[in-house]
């Protein structure tokens, strides 16, 4: 029996667990359809989601349907948990994408799209809620070709000839079969679907079970049957935690997984947590699970192709990768606000270990610790990811946690290279380090490396000076704010046989980066970045002179709107900074009729950067545990040099002649997140 891991995507309130609701039921494996308005659907079993009507966590199920084994995820649809929803994307063979009849594709299923077509998952299209008035199956097709693929075509009947007709134009090897046989084969249409050139479409309304049949159908005759690789790989999606115990959700990739398997791994300096530390790990797998909802299975063993959760792993995080599988890409979507946690009564040290829990489930949810203010920050994508965050957090604790109001997580980047130094000699201590600071393409977090050659300094110091450098997040200087799209390689540096300890290194790196910042602030390279988002308003024709105006008041890019009968289209990039709580305003001023969809679109220059540094106030030579002055030694004595001197006052000469090859930092070592 052919298998195939499915996913369910959409934006909210599109359907999506109402559709798994009815495929699991004509699968015949629940009995009763559940509904989410109801609060009885079997996949959305945690609490919070029954409340708030809406998908969370992913889920797992599993359905056999004409010869065809589906292991079908859920993933969330609100923007806040789009995070969650991309990991998802990364373990999926096929996806389908709902479309509402009502209201079309939204900025969210664009993002969607987009995802899907980066993370290549060949893609089908449900067009739910045609119950609901809409403009006929004709122009919605029509519609879903200019604004996702020109080859979405309708599969409701998979003999159509107007269906071989339009797939034999998207591949040359398909049109010469349809020219000779007048029809193009199951195999072919397979082929085509799985390649990305073919996106099927479906139509039905998934809460009165309509088209559902079909769906099934297609997906089952289009899947195709896939090899996996003989040697163990897996990715991890997922994290969670019940009644104490970890749950690892992964992808088993290539060969099998096995109850009590001892696997082996390394976790990236970024990622330790709490117990868990930076470096190599082995552990053995307790137990293997297949969940169908809240309910599992436990089972000896989980071939190449299927999903599973794992008990015993408590070194792996999402997006890590097992075996032979190769590295994640980095993640497209990003927190962009941050809040300060107000713990009332119960301890703080409590709420950050409970609050680094929940990070383990979700790397987007950001949570640091300020020594010097006393107080925990997190970041998250919104105001509804925040209320989850709060309730979840109250419930472990037993106790109410509170959050500050919420400000821009805005980030600081180097626009021109330039070199950090970094000494530290003290008494009987010695480490130097040279470290050169470059801008990388936004998006690509900071990746570290060397070009020190071995004859300067010994490979172990080389690897730990890397290693100390990734262990923090290291600020910018002009607002405080994370350091991102920097390069950060190893240049050149000096250890002393008796006198230099581990720590030493991890003085002289952090004090290189930060005075290379410094310089590259006094050039006027350094530059603050803030989160930009991707919009689309749709509202009233006789609206949209205000739209614009407002738009143009939020110093927001956009194209020229588009217009259909009495409704017009703006879309176009924004600061978020600007955009708070535009979204109530729209209701307001279009009565209700205006519909605005935004996405998290990446990081650009501040576009009032001025007025953020000021406010921020932020003095970085009077941040002590982030100086970017070095320590010398003179007469037994240790003597401070500022920053600004410090290149004068090094023992090594940098000779570009003695620099090998870039090579990324290796080994155990592994690049920061965006």
């Amino acid at each position: 029996m052919k298998q195939a891991v499915v996913g369910i995507v959409a934006h909210v309130d599109a359907g999506k667990t109402t559709l798994a609701e009815a495929m699991l039921f004509h699968a015949g494996r629940i009995r009763k359809l559940g509904r989410v308005d109801h609060g009885d659907s079997h996949l959305d079993t945690d609490q919070i989601e029954r409340a708030r009507g809406i998908t969370i966590f992913s889920k797992q199920a599993v359905l056999d349907y004409a010869g065809t084994h589906f292991m079908l995820l859920d993933a969330p649809g609100h923007v806040d948990f789009s995070a969650e929803a991309e990991r998802t994307l990364q373990v999926l063979d096929y996806a389908v994408l709902l479309v509402g009849a009502n209201d079309g594709v939204t900025g969210h299923t664009a993002t969607l799209w987009r995802l899907l077509e980066r993370y290549g998952v060949p893609t089908f299209v449900f067009v739910n809620k045609m119950d609901l008035a809409h403009e006929g199956r004709e122009a919605l097709v029509g519609r879903l070709a200019a604004r996702l693929a020109d080859t979405c075509v309708d599969c409701t009947d998979l003999m159509a000839p107007a269906l071989f007709e339009a797939a034999a134009e998207t591949d040359e090897a398909a049109l010469d079969e349809y020219l000779s046989e007048g029809a193009l084969s199951l195999p072919t249409l397979r082929r085509l679907v799985g390649e990305r050139k073919l996106f099927p479409c479906f139509f039905g309304s998934a809460l009165r079970d309509e088209g559902v049949t079909a769906l099934l159908e297609g997906l089952s005759a289009l899947v195709a049957e896939r090899s996996w690789p003989q040697e163990f790989a897996a990715r991890v999606y997922k994290v969670t935690h019940e009644r104490g115990e970890r749950i690892t959700w992964l992808k088993v990739t290539g060969g099998s997984l096995h109850a009590r398997d001892l696997l082996d791994g390394t976790v990236r300096p970024g990622r330790a947590l709490g117990a868990v530390q930076a470096g190599p790990w082995a552990e053995k797998v307790n137990q293997l699970r297949i969940y169908e909802g809240e309910r599992y299975e436990a089972v000896p063993s989980v071939e190449a192709g299927q999903v599973c959760a794992a008990t015993g792993l408590s070194h792996v995080f999402p997006g890590d990768v097992l075996g032979a599988e190769p590295p994640t890409a980095s993640p497209v979507l990003a927190p962009v606000l941050t809040y300060r946690v107000e713990p009332g009564e119960t301890d703080v040290h409590t709420v950050y270990a409970a609050l680094r829990e929940l990070a383990e489930e979700d790397p987007l949810l950001g949570v640091s610790w300020s020594e010097q203010l006393g107080e925990i920050r997190v970041q998250l994508m919104g105001a509804v990811q925040l209320e989850v965050v709060r309730e979840r957090l109250s419930a472990r604790l037993g106790a109410p946690v509170d959050f500050g109001q919420g400000s821009i997580l805005y980030k600081e980047t180097i626009s021109a290279p330039v070199m950090g130094y970094g000494h530290f000699e003290p008494l009987r201590h010695y480490a130097e380090a040279h470290l050169r600071l470059e801008p990388l393409p936004a998006g690509s977090g900071v990746v570290y490396g060397t070009v020190c050659s071995v004859d300067d300094l010994d490979l172990n110091w080389q690897r730990l000076i890397l290693s100390c450098a990734m262990e923090r997040e290291h600020k910018g200087v002009l607002a405080g704010a994370p350091l991102t799209d920097v390069r950060i390689t190893l240049v050149s540096g000096r250890a002393h046989p008796k006198h230099t300890e581990g720590g030493d290194f991890r003085q002289s790196a952090w004090r290189a980066i930060r005075q290379g910042l410094m310089s590259a602030r006094a050039q006027g390279s350094a530059v603050l970045l803030e989160p930009w988002y991707r919009f689309e308003l749709a509202l009233p024709a006789d609206k949209l002179g205000r739209a614009l105006a407002d738009f143009q008041r939020m110093q927001a890019r956009f194209d020229a709107p588009a217009q259909a009968g009495d409704e017009a289209v703006l879309a176009g990039m924004v600061p978020a900074s600007e955009l708070g709580d535009y979204a109530l305003e729209v209701a307001a001023y279009t009565g209700g009729l205006g519909r605005l969809s935004v996405e998290f679109a990446g990081y650009e220059p501040c576009h009032d950067a001025e007025r953020v540094i000021a406010e921020a106030a932020y003095e970085p030579e009077a941040d002590l545990p982030h100086t970017p002055d070095s320590v010398f030694c003179s007469h037994g004595a240790g003597y401070t040099v500022k920053w600004h001197e410090a290149a004068t006052h090094m023992h090594v000469a940098d000779d570009p002649a003695r620099e090998r090859p870039w090579r990324a930092a290796d080994a155990a070592f592994f690049s920061r997140g965006a």
